[in-house]
């Protein structure tokens, strides 16, 4: 079969998707330390303000599946023209905002942003050379970690000699760059799953979501044991069980539950969920810490610019190790450096639940998250994409996105009430607030080790999917694709086939 598409400039398509993903994930951090500032601007409470953050979150966690679910059906590349025009028109409204009501509305449309990630993954499985996708999608995923990191950092600097609004106009011009090369830079992909959106696993799903997410994300102002937080939490876990039933029953699901029982999928969603909470933990508290007055005999006085200069070891590591995970899951399979990216997230907050007294134990720390969350958000997207076919690639990583975003709000939230509940009479978080913050997050890591050691290993991928019940998946791409001259093909899935050789996938029916 030829191909009769318009050949793909690799190194563009890849600036393009960077820039998209780089922008999503710096407006998700990127308010947090401001928000104080803009609560004050628009002249409402702190507790009014945080619905700027709340509103972004909870966008994100239900448009990301729907989106991603659609791309697998209309093209890719056309959702994510019509996700990144959202988040250009979402950001642009909050850049010009004059009130709250307004800026809580321009930031439910940025949340479409989130399903950047996912059909980023998709459009570079699809077009990219085998050799190259796994670090591609190593970087791409590491770049929502440090998209994060960047946004904590820049945030102090561009409120102090900007204004807030300045915090939506330079995301813009990235926004703006990616959406000119998805436009003009990217073919349209051939690999589709035809169908029918389900629309009453939407409604189910996005319940759900939303009232999980608005539980904890509201629950330390409402109050935990509040009726609204209990039947919001109630409401959420029994739409959930509801939706999982419906998705069983229907013949073209928004989430194919089949998926879901594959270990490599379930195990890697389940430390996407936990390391989301230590990453926005550090966020949390490292800044904090830095803040507080030299006084205390604990805090170091720095100011908000200072203190997130602090954090950019953490990027920094995350930028180098994103790529080196995608090389290791390349030649040793995804669960190597997964494992590796939780033992170093352990250490990371291990070393300043023992001590946090000096700078050095602040940076190293810093190291070591970086190291471990660019690692294993990495590793996590080329376990998933190894692990399904490739029609269903997008609704597979979106529900590994949407574990990350739960993870990483009930990370501020537990973190941000173990703080509040150990301060001193001046009200500020004593010495022992800083030391239960890290040991939750360093306890909580462990579990991401254990998970990770769950995967199976990359010779036992395409075994371990038939042994769960999926014996009707398609080929792995390996399988699909000689090995070149003198090579042995390898075990375990190959990634970024091109999209003639598995035409026949996207006629594969979906259960």
């Amino acid at each position: 079969m030829t191909d009769n598409r318009p050949r793909v400039h690799a190194n563009l398509l890849v600036l393009y998707l960077s820039l998209g993903g780089l922008a999503f994930a710096v407006l998700q951090s990127l308010v947090a330390p401001a928000l104080s500032t803009i609560a004050r601007d628009l002249e409402v409470s702190s507790s009014d303000g945080s619905w700027v953050i709340t509103a972004y979150l909870l966008s994100a966690s239900v448009l990301t599946p729907i989106l991603g679910r659609l791309g697998d059906m209309a093209g890719k590349r056309r959702v994510l023209i019509g996700v990144l025009v959202l988040l250009a028109a979402g950001t642009l409204g909050a850049a010009l905002a004059p009130n709250l009501a307004l800026l809580i509305a321009a930031r439910v449309f940025q949340g479409a942003g989130g399903a950047i990630l996912p059909l980023s993954i998709g459009i570079v499985r699809d077009e990219l050379p085998r050799e190259r996708v796994g670090v591609v999608i190593g970087l791409l995923s590491a770049i929502f970690g440090i998209g994060a990191g960047v946004g904590i950092v820049a945030a102090g600097p561009i409120v102090e000699h900007l204004s807030w609004h300045w915090l939506f106009w330079l995301p813009l011009a990235l926004v703006a760059i990616a959406l000119l090369g998805a436009i003009f830079g990217m073919p349209e992909s051939p690999v589709r799953t035809p169908g029918r959106l389900d629309l009453a696993g939407t409604a189910l799903l996005s319940i759900s979501l939303v009232a999980l997410l608005l539980a904890v994300s509201r629950g330390q102002s409402w109050g935990w044991g509040a009726g609204s937080t209990i039947g919001l939490l109630v409401l959420g876990a029994v739409a959930m069980v509801v939706f999982v039933l419906v998705e069983l029953r229907v013949a073209e699901p928004l989430i194919d539950m089949r998926l879901m029982r594959i270990r490599a999928v379930w195990a890697t969603d389940l430390v996407a969920l936990i390391l989301g909470f230590a990453m926005f933990g550090t966020f949390l508290l490292v800044p904090t810490l830095l803040q507080l007055p030299a006084l205390t005999g604990y805090g170091f006085g720095k100011s908000v610019s200072q203190s997130g200069l602090f954090l950019l070891p953490t990027v920094i590591m995350m930028v180098f190790t994103g790529p080196v995970a995608g090389i290791l899951s390349r030649r040793f399979g995804p669960k190597l450096p997964m494992f590796l990216g939780a033992v170093l997230v352990v250490a990371a907050f291990a070393l300043p639940t023992v001590a946090h007294g000096e700078i050095w134990q602040i940076l190293a720390s810093g190291l070591l998250t970086g190291s471990g969350i660019g690692f294993a958000f990495a590793a996590m997207s080329n376990a998933i994409i190894e692990a399904v076919p490739v029609t269903q690639t997008g609704e597979a990583t979106s529900v590994n996105t949407i574990a990350r975003t739960i993870g990483s709000s009930i990370g501020t939230a537990v973190v941000a009430a173990v703080i509040t509940s150990n301060t001193t009479a001046q009200g500020l978080p004593t010495d022992d607030a800083f030391t239960y913050g890290f040991g939750a997050c360093a306890g909580v890591a462990v579990l991401a080790v254990i998970a990770a050691l769950l995967l199976p290993s990359a010779h036992r991928r395409h075994e371990q999917a038939i042994a769960d019940g999926v014996e009707d998946l398609p080929p792995e791409p390996a399988e699909i694709h000689l090995p070149h001259p003198g090579h042995a093909a390898e075990p375990h899935a190959g990634n970024g086939t091109h999209a003639p050789h598995l035409q026949h996938a996207a006629d594969k029916p979906r259960g």
